[in-house]
């Protein structure tokens, strides 16, 4: 348990059986009445943000949320098998917890776990991740650097859109939260 005033950005709590993350909240003391807190709130599962008010003071259960940096190491056909760097325990995910992050996660990449009650929440990528381009068409004569975007699929099976003068076989870094190219590495 914890009360209002001990709010920050990142806490999760345990509201009518789901948990919500604190995303920003805000200590307001007006003239007249008393204090609150107003919050905007994130559901871990379902992504959902919402807006909450709560009386300054009031008590809010908390949830322990063990978030770990596991290596990824394959897929075994059913679940995402994840290793703990430390205890060397191996964790199955399911496809459903993993969800888009599958498109950017390569064997041997670090990835935040997050755990409550031995069940896995879910999975937090870097912001960008490095893949090499497996197909792209060719360019053709006059593309330049600074024209439209054609489709590439990169080496985890993921169609991205690369800027036209990119060839098979190049390195691009990649952002996890939408698919959008950011730059080519050397």
């Amino acid at each position: 348990m914890a009360s209002t005033n001990d709010l920050k950005n990142g806490l999760v709590l345990n509201l009518e059986g789901q948990l919500w993350t604190v995303v920003e909240f805000q200590h307001v003391k007006p003239g007249k009445g008393p204090a609150f807190v107003r919050t905007k709130l994130k559901n871990v599962l379902s992504g959902k943000v919402v807006d909450k008010t709560f009386n300054a003071g009031v008590k809010v259960d908390t949830a322990n949320v063990d978030k770990r940096t596991m290596q990824y190491l394959y897929n075994d056909g059913s679940d995402f098998i994840f290793m703990d760097g430390d205890t060397y325990d191996q964790i199955p995910v399911s496809p459903a917890v993993v969800g888009d992050a599958a498109k950017y996660l390569l064997e041997n990449q670090d990835a935040i776990v997050a755990r409550h009650d031995g069940s896995v929440l879910y999975i937090e990528l870097p912001a960008s991740v490095v893949l090499e381009i497996t197909y792209t068409e060719p360019g053709l004569q006059g593309d330049r650097s600074t024209g439209g975007t054609k489709p590439a699929t990169v080496e985890t099976g993921a169609e991205i859109q690369v800027p036209l003068f990119l060839e098979t076989g190049t390195k691009v870094k990649v952002d996890t939260r939408d698919g959008s190219y950011l730059g080519r590495v050397s």
